[in-house]
């Protein structure tokens, strides 16, 4: 059974009538009953009955005609899909971390749409950290990922686009707030508000405090600047983070590093030497151009 028998069977249901039906879909009279012959021959059933020089349906026809114009209709969808998804349209799955969920990620993505031969396309958007993102990259839930570069992963492709200040944050009525910048070693101090292990900004935290030879007392592990922030204010300890908007707009004092400059780069990554829709294309080449400007 074939695509052709489909729709030639859908059109001689419709006309009752094989040289009418041969002249609309342009084949020979004998070709096209010869193709019905062979779907009643594959089915086991008779399709049609002669009634003069027209032809009716039987009742196995009228039942397989339901089933044929449910077939070709999903099929004359999924052909409008594709070419949408080839053209103007498509569809792209995007992975972040939280902190560029504020900004960032919508300005870039409102900005992407304005451009007129983008607007048709659509997004779905998922926050999340690195780790789970890298995974969603494998397993194709993901088209495109912003995080944190992960080492030994010579399938992704990772551009940087901006980079992130790190700054300490602390009480308002902290002793540090006397200070206008923080050494590392302050960090010993005090009890220290950290990011999730598992996080990429956790990761770059705790080599920052190894490389140092910082002991820190890290209390609590916290996803985000937002969760971060609000357990500073409440006086539960300090907190070395990305300077976000989150952590300009916290009830906090943020003070930055005399002895270190120590900046978090964000990267986009996607699968190399893979094959993508061109609207996907189309926003991973605008973000390499665009991007850092946001």
């Amino acid at each position: 059974m074939t695509l052709n028998q489909l729709e030639y069977f859908q059109k001689v249901a419709t006309l009752q009538h094989f040289r009418q039906a041969a002249e609309l879909l342009k084949i020979s009279q004998p070709s096209l009953s010869r193709s019905m012959s062979l779907l009643e021959e594959e089915l086991g059933l008779m399709l049609f009955e002669h009634q003069g020089r027209n032809v009716v349906l039987t009742k196995s026809g009228r039942v397989f005609l339901e089933h044929v114009n449910r077939i070709l209709e999903e099929v004359h969808i999924a052909e409008h899909k594709m070419k949408q998804l080839a053209g103007s349209g498509g569809h792209i799955d995007i992975a972040y971390v939280f902190p560029l969920a504020n900004y960032y990620i919508p300005h870039t993505v409102r900005s992407f749409l304005d451009i007129d031969r983008n607007k048709h396309v659509t997004f779905n958007f998922n926050q999340t950290h690195t780790a789970d993102m890298i995974q969603g990259l494998k397993s194709d839930r993901h088209d495109v990922i912003f995080g944190s570069f992960v080492a030994d992963e010579p399938d992704i492709s990772f551009v940087p686009i901006l980079n992130q200040n790190m700054v300490v944050i602390t009480p308002k009525e902290h002793p540090l707030v006397q200070k206008e910048s923080v050494c590392c070693s302050d960090l010993t101090d005090y009890p220290l508000i950290g990011y999730d292990r598992y996080s990429g900004l956790g990761g770059f935290t705790c080599n920052f405090y190894k490389e140092k030879k910082l002991k820190v007392n890290i209390v609590c592990e916290c996803p985000d600047e937002n969760a971060i922030a609000a357990l500073v204010a409440e006086d539960f300890g300090i907190a070395l983070v990305a300077r976000v908007d989150a952590v300009d707009q916290a009830n906090v004092t943020v003070l930055p590093l005399a002895d270190a400059d120590l900046t978090h780069t964000v990267y986009m990554g996607y699968i190399r030497d893979k094959y993508q829709i061109p609207a996907v294309k189309r926003f991973i080449q605008f973000v390499k151009r665009d991007g850092k400007a946001y």
